[in-house]
């Protein structure tokens, strides 16, 4: 079994077992949350800003789709093996070192969230290196695991505020308002923020020449997403008004600043994959005719909706996968010419030309005349 493909069905069987471990006492703990209707209560709360965010990101990784399976896998790392470490990791420092609730909340859960979180991306780096082309796929990874770690945190902090168990109040549909407002609403981007920084690190490591900023900008992307996390659970400490100080002042701007950021490597991946695929065609791996039909997004729906009115979902099917193959082409020879192609450049790109070559004679694009089959 080639490298590449044992390092593929490694990180599918640990992740999945890790998974599943990390389920087991995460539902456990749920379950001793509370009663289960005010579970299910907090459970359909917690969801409401779940499918925003991952529509949020979805819109960003339509250039070069990741495939869904990791990106559901990033969604339960977050619920369950970040959590349940997190929680795990926590509870043993809170008993040896014996931390006041106020340092733990401020140092230690940033430290353990950020970590946790942050090891499904270096696993990702390590071992399915090749579904990473940049920063705008590590943001989406990191995004995807904040979103399912804040949904499970978010259904034990609203039980918690629904039976009157967090500390703060007697329970009851208003501590559960206000903390739906507080958490759901006004912060549900909180932690894909956080893990967004680790994500623009592992991004910037896959496409570095250099060792040093391959092994820094990961490491550096999680002391920012601590030092983000710190300064948000700190402002709680205060009361309201460092808290709203912190949210205006600080997370705000961080956020737009971060938006900004993927917007435009968003941009920046058309232009890339218009000038890496222009290159291939010059080299005669893709007819230099299809580039349009590849790189701009309306024109790929309106290829996918030709092929679909002449072929059916046979035909539709078949223009997915060539397009598919060829922003993958696009991505990797990008790579190539930047002097960083990954150990198994050679066989990816065969594979990707060897899928086009095997489906361009029986697709055809708007305006060209479909082929007899």
């Amino acid at each position: 079994m080639p490298r590449g493909r044992r390092d593929s069905v490694a990180f599918t069987v640990i992740v999945t077992v890790l998974v599943c471990l990390g389920a087991l006492p995460i539902l456990l703990v749920i379950a001793l949350s509370g009663a289960p209707s005010s579970l299910l209560l907090a459970t359909a709360l917690a969801a409401l800003p779940v499918g925003p965010l991952v529509g949020c990101y979805l819109w960003l990784d339509r250039y070069e789709p990741e495939p869904r399976s990791l990106l559901a896998l990033a969604l339960l790392w977050g619920g369950f093996v970040a959590t349940a470490a997190a929680l795990l990791i926590q509870g043993i420092g809170g008993l040896v070192v014996g931390l006041t609730e106020d340092a733990s909340l401020a140092i230690v859960a940033p430290l353990t969230e950020e970590a946790s979180k942050g090891a499904f991306l270096v696993l990702l780096l390590w071992w399915r290196r090749a579904e990473l082309d940049g920063i705008l796929d590590g943001v989406v990874y990191a995004g995807m695991v904040g979103i399912g770690f804040a949904f499970v945190e978010n259904i034990l902090y609203l039980a918690a505020a629904y039976n009157g168990t967090d500390g703060t109040g007697p329970g009851g549909t208003e501590a559960l308002t206000a903390t739906f407002v507080l958490r759901c609403l006004f912060s549900p981007f909180a932690h894909p923020l956080f893990t967004t920084f680790i994500g623009i690190g592992v991004g910037i490591a896959v496409g570095a020449r250099s060792a040093a900023v391959r092994f820094l900008a990961p490491l550096g992307g999680y002391v920012l997403a601590v030092l983000a996390h710190g300064l948000w659970n700190g402002s709680t400490i205060f009361g309201v008004g460092g808290f709203a100080l912190v949210y205006v002042v600080l997370m705000l701007p961080a956020l737009v600043g971060l938006v900004s950021l993927a917007v435009w490597a968003r941009r920046s991946e058309r232009r890339m994959l218009a000038m890496a695929l222009a290159d291939a065609a010059q080299r005669g791996l893709i007819p230099a005719t299809d580039i349009g039909w590849v790189v701009d997004l309306r024109a790929r729906r309106q290829s996918r909706a030709h092929a679909r009115q002449q072929g059916g979902p046979t035909g539709e099917q078949a223009m997915r996968d060539y397009q598919q193959a060829a922003i993958e082409l696009g991505f990797l020879h990008h790579r190539y010419l930047r002097g960083t192609p990954p150990p198994d450049f050679a066989a990816r790109g065969q594979e990707y030309v060897a899928r086009i070559g095997a489906v361009r004679p029986f697709i055809a694009f708007p305006g060209q005349v479909v082929p007899t089959r």
